[in-house]
């Protein structure tokens, strides 16, 4: 009965948040670094970010998955903060805080993102404090 019960819960969630689902794509850049990124949008205030640090070699591929929580949202910005991970180059946990600004009437689906991404280094036992401005574009 509790397995029957899982999956019909399971089934309703992706139901639920199959109705409002969106993709985004990104890219973020800061002094030393660039990022892209896939994200999922599963219901108006949550979304998920796939990131992949840019210009690095295979050794050093860096992937970043992080779940983020719109605080505000407003007809021309929103205000997010979230949690994730990156490994392997720079492996930590990550807490990134941004707005993301509507610059365009006619382009709702553009955001001018200002992020700050403090990190966790594991490796390094040290705190990462960095700053990223990027482009986000909801496919609908």
């Amino acid at each position: 009965m509790k397995k029957r019960n899982l999956i019909l819960i399971l089934i309703f969630t992706f139901f639920y948040f199959a109705n409002y689902a969106q993709t985004s794509v990104s890219f973020y850049q800061n002094d030393t670094n660039s990022k892209i990124g896939i994200g999922y949008e599963f219901h108006e205030r949550l979304w998920a970010d796939l990131r992949v640090y840019s210009g690095t070699n295979i050794e050093n591929f860096t992937p970043e998955l992080v779940l983020n929580y719109n605080l505000v949202k407003k007809e021309r910005y929103e205000t997010y903060i979230g949690a994730g991970l990156s490994l392997n180059n720079i492996s930590g946990i990550i807490i990134p805080v941004g707005v993301a600004i509507k610059p365009l009437d006619k382009i709702k689906n553009l955001t001018l993102n200002i992020e700050l991404n403090p990190t966790y280094e594991m490796d390094l036992d040290d705190l990462l404090i960095r700053g990223f401005i990027g482009v986000r574009y909801v496919l609908k």
